[in-house]
């Protein structure tokens, strides 16, 4: 049996929206760079492809405003910080959320506004932090029952999929080189602790560890659930290797909301 979605559907456009308005005024970029792994007395140069943001927090910050306000968000932001070097920074980070009800399609909307902020913006990994094996696992089916859907939607735009394994690590490699989007699913146990493979020595790369590759690239995190954000050990591991917009539906506290969708919609 063949499922249909409908792509039409304006609440979802809005939170679609609502997501990829944040990165207004970025140009469209290859996303090509450089990135180099250091082992002891060696230097490795790899060619890699990741998201470059070149919009600074403060001109993200105006683009939140603009959205809150369309969206009737009424909750007062907090001001902007200036750091030692003059710069504005965003209160808690860029964390961001859309709030969602069951029922809503809050699956169907992250995985479209994946392709969607690839076609705007060029934007190619992403990473998904789920709570258990059991949403791991519905996570892969929606994404297998939605991509020939997407790909008729998105003019048949290459995107791969997997999900991190701690006994496969080298897949990492293909993960930051990959010129397509890449989409890699992970437990949120898997980073939680520093005895956790991902996060010691690895000879299979060259002594790296696991997450440096991910941390040699800039990336959006999508994380499933209040309960997986609420994890502070693996948030706060997980925000110092993925250094921008990490997103949640529903909402991770603290975040800044961007739009509620309730479940009478």
């Amino acid at each position: 049996m063949k499922l249909h979605f409908d792509s039409n559907q304006e609440y979802q456009i809005e939170a679609i929206r609502a997501v990829t308005d944040l990165f207004e005024g970025q140009p469209l970029s290859g996303g090509d760079f450089e990135f180099s792994l250091t082992a002891t007395g060696v230097l490795l140069s790899e060619n890699g492809v990741g998201n470059r943001l070149t919009l600074t927090e403060e001109q993200v910050w105006e683009n939140v405003q603009r959205i809150q306000q369309r969206n009737e968000i009424t909750s007062p932001p907090a001001p902007l910080l200036e750091n030692e070097r003059g710069e504005f920074r965003i209160p808690h980070g860029m964390n961001f959320s859309v709030e969602m009800e069951t029922g809503t399609g809050k699956t169907y909307v992250y995985l479209r506004t994946i392709y969607e902020l690839n076609k705007l913006y060029g934007f190619k990994k992403f990473v998904i932090v789920v709570p258990s094996i059991a949403i791991r696992e519905g996570v892969l089916k929606n994404l297998q029952i939605t991509y020939e859907h997407f790909q008729s939607l998105y003019d048949k735009t290459q995107i791969n999929y997997d999900v991190y394994d701690s006994k496969k690590v080298s897949n990492l490699r293909g993960f930051a080189c990959n010129n397509s989007i890449q989409i890699l699913v992970i437990n949120i146990d898997s980073f939680a602790k520093d005895e956790n493979i991902i996060n010691k020595p690895n000879d299979k790369l060259t002594g790296k560890k696991p997450i440096e590759f991910l941390r040699a690239q800039i990336r959006l995190s999508l994380w499933t659930s209040r309960r997986t954000w609420r994890r502070r050990s693996a948030k706060r591991r997980l925000q110092t290797s993925i250094p921008f917009a990490p997103f949640a539906i529903p909402p991770p506290t603290p975040t800044f909301t961007i739009l509620c969708i309730p479940s009478t919609r």
